[in-house]
């Protein structure tokens, strides 16, 4: 796993192997360039709305979701799933051989420009299980993965995440700590993270 850095500091700390694993070639350059453009104008792109203090909003970025034909989609909504497509299907069984994990679905987003992001959460819903696991790859444009311990927002780190890099979520991470990827002052072309995940339907 590589370091994170402090924010704002030359420090570095060190995740621990049972919550984080990161393999920065895990597809090459010319994979990711490729997926990248097939994805960005094949994909049911939507942007959703949510509630936020008494009010809907747009979320500052674009989703899809796809998956098994019984699995839900974030809503829990088994009409919002698209089918595999095969080079998502691919990716799931490649990480599923190399890792020994199990996924049902994956979650895409899109970050159009610099802009676009995600507040602090965690992926902490009883539909992903006690001790989830998310497989995060990342395409395009390299976007800062924040993170922070969940009750002690001062301690807060970061990690690059470039076109083809793999981070794997596990273990308590989303019961102590949170994560986003924040907007930037600095101009940023498109970024897609794919998301695999494995959401409980019975």
């Amino acid at each position: 796993m590589s370091q994170l850095s402090l924010f704002d500091a030359e420090e570095f700390y060190e995740f621990p192997k049972d919550l984080l694993e990161y393999k920065e070639n895990f597809l090459s350059r010319e994979e990711a360039e490729l997926l990248k453009d097939k994805l960005l104008h094949t994909t049911s792109w939507e942007q959703r709305t949510r509630k936020m203090y008494d009010k809907m909003v747009l979320t500052p970025r674009l989703t899809a979701w796809y998956g098994d034909s019984n699995s839900y989609d974030l809503d829990g909504n088994v009409s919002g799933t698209n089918p595999w497509s095969p080079e998502l299907h691919s990716l799931k069984v490649r990480l599923e051989k190399e890792f020994g994990y199990q996924f049902n679905g994956v979650l895409l987003n899109l970050y159009r420009d610099n802009n676009d992001s995600v507040a602090w959460h965690r992926d902490k819903e009883s539909r992903y299980g006690k001790r989830p696991v998310i497989a995060s790859i990342s395409l395009g444009q390299t976007r800062n993965f924040d993170f922070r311990k969940k009750d002690h927002h001062q301690s807060k780190y970061s990690l690059p995440l470039p076109p083809g890099s793999l981070l794997i979520m596990k273990g308590d991470l989303q019961e102590n700590w949170e994560h986003r990827i924040a907007k930037s002052t600095v101009k940023m072309k498109e970024r897609i993270n794919l998301t695999f995940r494995l959401i409980n339907i019975d």
